[in-house]
């Protein structure tokens, strides 16, 4: 599936890239940036659907939600590390996924 998105943004862009930039490495940017906005947007998409199943795990009060929570914690640190979310973001979703867990644990 990523790959099909890749060849449709290559070929958006490489259609506005004839229309815009004249220049060898102008052209090229236009290509980097669509492939990693595509890999920006799964990686995002990806760390809601981790966040929003540790909230599902610790509402529901599942048996393994102290796991889930930490799993998301992780790949909270991962997106914040690779630029993806900013780190005081990263660290305000860690902080209410713990306060949520431990307010359900107690």
């Amino acid at each position: 599936m990523i790959e099909y998105a890749l060849l449709v943004y290559k070929w958006i862009f490489l259609r506005e890239v004839n229309e815009l930039p004249n220049i060898k490495s102008a052209k090229k940017r236009v290509l980097v940036t669509a492939t990693k906005n595509t890999r920006n947007v799964s990686e995002r998409s990806a760390l809601k659907t981790s966040i929003k199943k540790a909230k599902v795990a610790v509402a529901s009060n599942d048996t393994n939600s102290n796991e889930i929570v930490r799993t998301a914690s992780v790949d909270l640190d991962k997106a914040a590390s690779k630029g993806l979310i900013h780190k005081n973001t990263a660290a305000r979703k860690k902080s209410r996924l713990a306060k949520s867990m431990n307010k359900a644990n107690a």
